[in-house]
């Protein structure tokens, strides 16, 4: 495609805007888009009815382009952007945000197909575009592809990899003079292709000013009349917020004055997730209805012999589920091994909702929390983000393999745990979800939807530590809600790493004794320099000296490209640990790899060998997998990783490289993330200088925008 540099059709230079002019330009913006005739809220909830229950039925989620890499979560990635996701492993169904056209004609034929295919490489290739791009148009817009790409040239904006600039020398190519900058089918896909950016960042919404702002930078004449177009065709929906507190205060409010308000804009998808998540997360706390010691006395004696959650596969569902009253739950607490199960006990004795926070060492509570139901007779189950964290759950639980403890993605695929009730919901009345701040918008809401009327649920994660790898900061925004109780762990982690790690949540980066040279700091004078530390580090001081294999310990950075991102350290590490010519594409056996089934999920694995029908994997869980030849490209060596592939895992030994070039991307949260990763062991080798100190007192986090928080507080009849 060509390369205009700015990305716009050429566009006659006017007089530039001074400041005053672009914010009462804005302000005017804003007017115009309140003006417009708002969705009808039974239409809004219609509609997210739909994309729920498309969401429920679906069984994996879309596959990615695998030449196209997604950016590194919460713009965090200093260097090149983060592996796309590999489809192949089953993993829970999570409702796609891509605009994608309505009810396309399915393809009935692989003759009809092909016929397709070549009609669609022909328009693309009368464009300048990648003929290479006509199976994403197809699989996106089904038979019409090439009518509908010849009659909207931007559509193409909706392909993996293609970017404003490309697709606006497509449609010259195609168009010719029609193809001007304030076309409102060009209008139609930048401002989504702008929300969607968005999310990659991590988040669920966007200020208007923001939007146009950016809509300004493409040259696009008419900001207003591209936003307009864009909530017109369905594809935005806009939002006033009133603002609150120091955001109120910041925007000049008064508190006589009527309060601010901003102006927010989304994709249709995603804000109907966002509504939905709120809608039932209200709706849980409503129809929550405690028992009662009364009602328990006649079935005391059968639930105490009962073996919790044994027939939730049998569909007991349609049994009364069990209600234990205050003096059951009460006497439970008081069992409990710690002054903070016994908080966590107490709270979801009394309400449908519960958050808890904590560190690792707080991971007990949520255990106990599930052991005290099931002796009451409830189905409970713990859902965690990996399967590390699934066995080092059971193992709390002091209940092996058979322990009420599985991973997210097996929960909702129904691989394992509890099973589904005749009505399609979770046969479980109580669900704790551990690594809570991971959950996206999107999956959440999935959560959600799997939850009977009733039915408890406890959010529990650690505050301080990374958002998710989609757009929203659930657990975040709950927090900050106050709409449900929220019980904080007294239990620190202990030990030199926790008290590190401690020290810099409240923005402390100070040394700490280390007498088992549990800590260990290094500096380094460049990124050069730091790769060849890491490296000795994982290949020979750390093994010698503190007798943790290679294989049990990680390298961390902030980003994949640059001279220390995790392409440099993977190929440093290859060739000291495991030398060879790649001969399966690209790939050894005994490489460490690692396989991303969805985005924000990573799977550590070993390369056992390889042959025609492709790559044989075996994973840290000890499952075995045959990667195809053609998906073998989606594989990344897994001596090194980003810390938001970290998230979730935790290993024995932990290196974290900070390279010089991070300095502008370090937070608070990276760092507290990313030095947590270590068990027994963490090695810091940084070249940012003061960076890092800076970071850690100063910024604690990339912002998100997003509305989970003003629609829990517009629609919560009282907060809590």
């Amino acid at each position: 495609m060509t390369d205009t540099g700015n990305g716009a059709p050429e566009v006659t230079a006017g007089a530039k805007l001074t400041p005053e002019a672009k914010a009462a330009k804005f302000a005017e913006l804003a007017r115009q888009i309140r003006g417009m005739q708002p969705e009808d809220a039974a239409d809004r909830a219609a509609r997210a009815g739909a994309a729920r229950a498309e969401a429920s039925m679906a069984e994996a989620p879309a596959e990615e382009d695998p030449t196209e890499e997604a950016p590194e979560p919460g713009g965090s990635e200093p260097g090149e952007p983060e592996p796309a996701a590999a489809a192949p492993v089953p993993a829970a169904p999570v409702p796609t945000r891509v605009p994608a056209p309505a009810a396309p004609a399915p393809v009935v034929s692989d003759r009809q197909r092909e016929e397709v295919l070549r009609a669609t490489v022909e328009v693309l290739t009368a464009g300048g575009a990648p003929a290479d791009l006509a199976a994403a148009a197809v699989a996106a817009l089904g038979e019409e592809a090439p009518a509908r790409l010849r009659e909207d040239p931007w559509t193409v904006l909706g392909l993996p990899g293609v970017r404003p600039e490309h697709a606006d020398g497509f449609a010259r190519e195609l168009l010719g003079a029609g193809a001007g900058p304030g076309d409102e089918r060009r209008a139609r896909a930048l401002v989504p292709w702008l929300l969607e950016q968005a999310a990659l960042r991590g988040h669920s919404a966007l200020e208007l000013a923001e939007v146009a702002v950016g809509l300004d930078r493409l040259r696009m004449p008419e900001p207003a009349t591209a936003i307009q177009a864009a909530v017109e065709d369905g594809r935005v929906l806009s939002f006033q917020e009133e603002l609150a507190g120091p955001e109120a205060h910041a925007a000049g409010g008064d508190e006589e004055a009527e309060a601010p308000t901003r102006t927010l804009l989304a994709l249709a998808g995603l804000a109907m997730a966002e509504d939905s998540l709120a809608e039932k997360l209200l709706q849980l706390m409503a129809t929550f209805v405690p028992g009662e010691d009364a009602e328990e006395a006649g079935e005391a004696d059968d639930s105490e012999h009962a073996e919790p959650g044994a027939e939730a596969a049998e569909g007991s569902a349609q049994q009364p589920p069990a209600a234990p009253g205050p003096a059951a739950w009460a006497a439970a607490a008081e069992a409990a091994s710690s002054s903070s199960a016994t908080a966590l006990i107490k709270a979801v004795a009394e309400h449908a909702l519960v958050l808890h926070t904590g560190g690792e060492a707080a991971r007990a509570e949520p255990a106990a929390l599930v052991a005290a139901a099931r002796g009451l007779g409830l189905r409970a189950w713990a859902a965690t983000w990996t399967d590390q964290g699934r066995d080092s759950l059971a193992a709390l639980a002091e209940a092996g393999a058979g322990a009420p403890v599985v991973t997210l993605a097996e929960l909702l695929s129904g691989a394992a745990g509890p099973g589904r009730a005749p009505d399609g919901t979770l046969a479980l009345d109580l669900l704790v979800v551990l690594d809570a701040p991971l959950l996206d918008v999107d999956l959440a809401a999935v959560v959600l939807e799997s939850l009977a009327d009733g039915t408890r649920l406890v959010l529990s994660g650690d505050p301080g530590q990374l958002w998710s790898a989609g757009p929203g900061r659930v657990f975040a925004d709950l927090l900050a809600a106050k709409a449900c109780p929220a019980v904080a762990s007294r239990t620190p982690d202990f030990g030199p790493i926790g008290e590190l790690v401690s020290g810099v949540g409240i923005g402390e980066l100070q040394p700490v004794e280390a007498p088992d040279k549990e800590v260990v700091i290094l500096t380094a004078k460049d990124a050069g320099e730091a790769v060849h530390r890491a490296v000795q580090l994982l290949t020979d001081s750390i093994p010698r000296a503190l007798g943790i294999p290679a294989e049990q310990v990680v390298l961390l950075t902030p980003g994949h490209g640059g001279p220390a991102g995790t392409r440099a350290l993977n190929a440093a590490a290859k060739a000291r640990l495991n030398p060879g010519p790649g001969r399966f594409g690209g790939f050894d056996p005994g490489d460490r790899v690692v396989d991303s089934p969805t985005p924000g999920v990573t799977r550590p694995a070993r390369v056992l060998d390889g042959d025609a029908t492709g790559l044989h994997l075996e994973y840290a869980d000890g499952s075995h997998r045959t990667v195809p030849p053609a998906e073998a490209a989606r594989l990344r060596h897994g001596w090194a990783l980003t810390v938001h592939q970290a998230v979730g895992r935790r290993w024995p030994g932990a290196v974290v490289v900070v390279p010089e070039d991070a300095a502008q991307a370090l937070t608070r949260q990276w760092v507290y993330t990313a030095f947590g990763r270590g068990e027994r062991h963490l090695s810091v080798v940084h070249a940012a200088g003061p960076a890092l100190v800076q970071a850690v007192a100063e910024r604690q986090a990339q912002s998100r925008t997003t509305r989970l928080r003003a629609v829990l507080a517009e629609n919560a009849a009282s907060a809590y």
